[in-house]
């Protein structure tokens, strides 16, 4: 408890002696002239990546939601995974972009269990810290009885193994499963084999080129029409119960065994941004300084991650009203300021982990919301060189 009150301290520093200092004097109508002149000096000197997210986006969504359509029309009488309408998730869904060019458009596709199958989540507890790994079980379940009764398939549990390989397509456990376990790989494999079957059947392939990308735990594949291009990542999911938290095909190291899924917190992060989107200003920069200070960090040893992570604590402790162009320095400056005290201290908290205080819309499974506060700066408690190594790029 002492070390999480600590975290909290350091990521509130920064914006509590700000509201400090605004409630101690009154702002005058000509300082707020001043400060938005400053603002929009400093705004027009930084050359911003030329973007367009929002058209990017949408392109992406409806390309998604055409190639749903035909997974279920493939898929329906198959053995294979059932795959959902994809979830936008990532940087660009979240309204910003730290690269200036290929931005990435990456989208989250839930697979349910097909007829016949049931899927076990089963947490890795020899994972690291902040990083609960799972791995998916795949296990039949009789259809002798029940809402299968009587439709055209054949029981796994219960008819002759010949009479199954002579009448009915093999189960999950034969075609993407490792040991009982979903295998990240295979279904990479089999999804890139679904895209490339599907994509002459879409409107978009009339004027549209696609390009496949090598990944073994994702689909990356690039989209051309001359003139313009997008690149998308679609990544696999399974939701946990019913919450925005799944566990995903991206991997968190390089050896990420195959039938491993991390635990991700994509979908949730990006329904906070879309809450925040709600109640700010027309004309807020919160975006815009998280898009600013990832770019200017990029090369160091911070990661994006990072500064995405002290960006969103500050957005829910700073009000919504303070992140307008006059605001805008001062912003940068906490933002600044809070990452060189997380660094001091060796402490910054994971945001969705242990976070009680999300938007109530958010909603998390009960042992990711009451689990204990994730550092994740830790590696710098137990590795002094790496501290001073910060310190110094800071």
């Amino acid at each position: 408890n002492e070390e999480d009150n600590v975290g909290n301290e350091v990521v509130n520093a920064a914006a509590i002696a700000e509201n400090n200092n605004n409630g101690a004097r009154e702002v005058e109508e000509g300082d707020h002239d001043v400060e938005d002149n400053m603002g929009r000096i400093v705004m027009e000197r930084i050359r911003w990546p030329v973007q367009d997210l929002q058209k990017g986006c949408k392109w992406t969504t409806d390309l998604m939601a055409n190639f749903a359509i035909y997974f279920g029309h493939i898929l329906s009488t198959s053995f294979y995974p059932v795959l959902q309408r994809a979830i936008g998730v990532g940087s660009a869904f979240e309204g910003w972009s730290p690269r200036e060019r290929d931005v990435v458009y990456r989208v989250l596709v839930p697979m349910t269990p097909p007829r016949g199958h049931t899927f076990h989540l089963e947490l890795d507890t020899a994972g690291q810290r902040c990083v609960r790994n799972f791995r998916v079980r795949v296990q039949l379940e009789c259809t002798c009885t029940g809402e299968h009764q009587g439709a055209d398939m054949l029981c796994f549990l219960h008819h002759p193994e010949e009479e199954l390989r002579s009448n009915q397509d093999p189960s999950l456990l034969h075609t993407l499963c490792t040991a009982s376990y979903l295998d990240v790989q295979k279904t990479a494999r089999w999804f890139y084999q679904l895209v490339r079957a599907i994509w002459p059947a879409l409107p978009q392939s009339h004027t549209w080129h696609l390009v496949l990308l090598p990944s073994r735990h994702s689909c990356q594949f690039k989209v051309t029409n001359g003139r313009e291009s997008f690149r998308i990542e679609v990544l696999f999911g399974v939701r946990q119960g019913d919450s925005d938290v799944f566990v995903s095909s991206q991997p968190r190291e390089a050896c990420t065994p195959s039938t491993t899924w991390p635990e991700t917190y994509a979908v949730a992060e990006v329904k906070f941004f879309k809450y925040i989107a709600r109640r700010v200003p027309p004309d807020s920069l919160h975006l815009k300084c998280l898009q600013f200070f990832t770019r200017l960090q990029l090369g160091s040893g911070f990661s994006t991650y990072t500064i995405k992570t002290v960006v969103m604590h500050l957005l829910t402790i700073i009000p919504v009203s303070r992140w307008r162009r006059r605001d805008f320095v001062r912003r940068l400056m906490d933002i600044s300021e809070n990452l060189r005290l997380c660094v001091e201290v060796r402490r910054l908290n994971h945001f969705i982990l242990g976070n009680r205080r999300l938007p109530r819309e958010i909603s998390l499974p009960p042992e990711v919301q009451m689990s204990r506060t994730c550092n994740l700066f830790h590696h710098l408690v137990m590795d002094p060189v790496a501290h001073s190594q910060a310190m110094s790029e800071y």
